[in-house]
């Protein structure tokens, strides 16, 4: 008998999303994997319990994750969760450990070795496990397809014998993964579409697209970009100068789509009430990072809100869930193709390389401890609790003195951010979630067209957001 991988349904009433797919399963048995997916895990993503049994899996139910020697899942398991998993087991799925230092605790309480799937490092072998792209992409799309519902005319120019329907105008900023496909999204349904990002290679990418470039192009926009790709923060003099001509910008636009995400901080505000107030009644705001704090002045996390001069800002949550059919499929490919660099082929079973660049990358915990060295904080909250509590109900991490890591990390924090990533070269899809998801990343070239990231702070772009 083989070992484990264990596939629970999620315990999120928003998400509908699941770590595994038929095709994911089918390839796990091939791997030498007993796999059980708990009865209607994939009903949100159109997946039904035969398909999988059909598949290989062995249908289950929540209490199955106590047997497993790896868990698959899409968000971070709770410490409910986590009470019913087998120490030592492995847990990979988005994580969102960012200013969650409780959570990420719980997990190395737990003794799993924790994976955070929205870590894996931007290179090449990686890309197929990228889970901010494929989400990011996702968001990017059902953004404009959201706006479009909320924006009570047509989109496209059209000439009829009554007369001549003026297309569009949106406006995306940021220009990662989800930005772009945005921008392309946008352009198919025949919007003018005009976008900004602080990263000059931003600009081809969207002339790739067949929209324009709005920026401030002075020196130290082109000095605007980190050696990894993602946006610099800029001088205040700089967010000055981008905030007018956006502003004037703004006050002509129909539609405004937000990415704007910067890692591990809250998404920078990119859109004032006052630019909010200069927009025509019947315009819509999509804040993809609005689960991070929202690029949008007046946002609100899972709600519409119309202004009192007739805008509507939308503000929905895990927007790549939206498409969960869509979604779970690329998300399920992303976990597979990282579950195999685990797996010793020869002997078919899990050989962790801890010394892999991709498990040094993504490895939140294992042992019973915080390994990951962003997360000191988390650490030393593990390593406050005596060993004899273990067994114990853990006391909220929450509730513990704050050590001088966390001083220091309180004292520095800056802005907020969450839905896309800056894009590697022209088009593409959609690194999450709280959601994951979506987030959004550096886009990776493509036929199609990647979406996300950032002015006025340093953003990451998305959408994830």
């Amino acid at each position: 008998m083989g070992q484990t991988v264990f596939v629970p349904a999620e315990i999120d009433a928003n998400e509908p999303r699941v770590g595994a797919s038929p095709e994911t399963v089918k390839r796990l048995v091939g791997l030498g994997f007993d796999v059980v997916v708990e009865a209607g895990a994939g009903l949100g993503s159109r997946i039904v319990d035969a398909d999988f049994a059909a598949a290989g899996a062995a249908i289950g139910k929540a209490s199955d994750a106590g047997r497993a020697d790896m868990v698959l899942k899409v968000r971070r398991p709770s410490e409910a969760e986590l009470k019913g998993y087998k120490s030592g087991s492995s847990v990979i799925a988005i994580m969102d450990p960012y200013g969650n230092d409780a959570a990420v605790a719980a997990l190395a309480r737990a003794g799993v070795t924790a994976f955070a799937m929205e870590f894996m490092p931007r290179i090449t072998r990686a890309q197929v496990m990228d889970v901010l792209s494929s989400q990011a992409n996702l968001a990017g799309y059902q953004a404009v397809i959201d706006a479009a519902a909320e924006y009570d005319r047509a989109l496209p120019m059209m000439m009829t014998a009554a007369g001549t329907v003026p297309a569009a105008k949106v406006f995306v900023m940021g220009v990662g993964v989800a930005g772009l496909q945005a921008i392309a999204t946008a352009r198919r349904l025949g919007a003018v579409v005009t976008a900004t990002d602080v990263r000059p290679a931003a600009k081809e990418q969207v002339a790739s697209l067949g929209a324009k470039f709005i920026a401030v192009e002075d020196e130290e926009f082109r000095q605007a970009e980190t050696a990894g790709g993602y946006a610099k923060e800029m001088s205040k003099e700089y967010q000055a100068k981008q905030a007018a001509l956006t502003a004037e910008h703004i006050a002509r636009q129909d539609i405004v789509i937000t990415t704007a995400l910067i890692p591990g901080r809250p998404a920078p505000r990119l859109v004032s009430a006052a630019m909010v107030a200069s927009m025509k009644p019947g315009s819509v705001l999509v804040d993809l990072a609005v689960e991070r704090g929202g690029n949008v002045e007046g946002a609100e996390a899972g709600r519409i809100v119309t202004t009192a001069n007739g805008v509507k800002i939308v503000g929905h949550l895990n927007v790549a869930g939206r498409v969960a059919a869509s979604a779970s499929l690329l998300y399920a490919k992303n976990l597979y193709a990282f579950v195999e660099t685990l797996v010793d082929k020869a002997n078919k079973k899990l050989a962790i390389n801890r010394e892999d660049e991709l498990v040094k990358a993504t490895m939140l915990t294992d042992g019973g401890k915080v390994v990951h060295a962003a997360f000191a904080d988390a650490a030393a909250s593990v390593a406050a609790v005596p060993v004899a509590a273990a067994d114990k109900p853990a006391m909220p991490v929450a509730a513990a003195k704050p050590t001088k890591a966390a001083a220091a990390r309180k004292s520095a924090k800056k802005p907020t951010a969450a839905a896309d990533k800056p894009a590697k070269t022209p088009v593409a899809a959609a690194k999450p979630a709280k959601a994951a998801a979506a987030a959004d990343k550096p886009a990776k070239p493509l036929a199609a067209a990647k979406s996300s990231s950032k002015p006025a702070a340093a953003p990451k772009t998305g959408g994830e957001a």
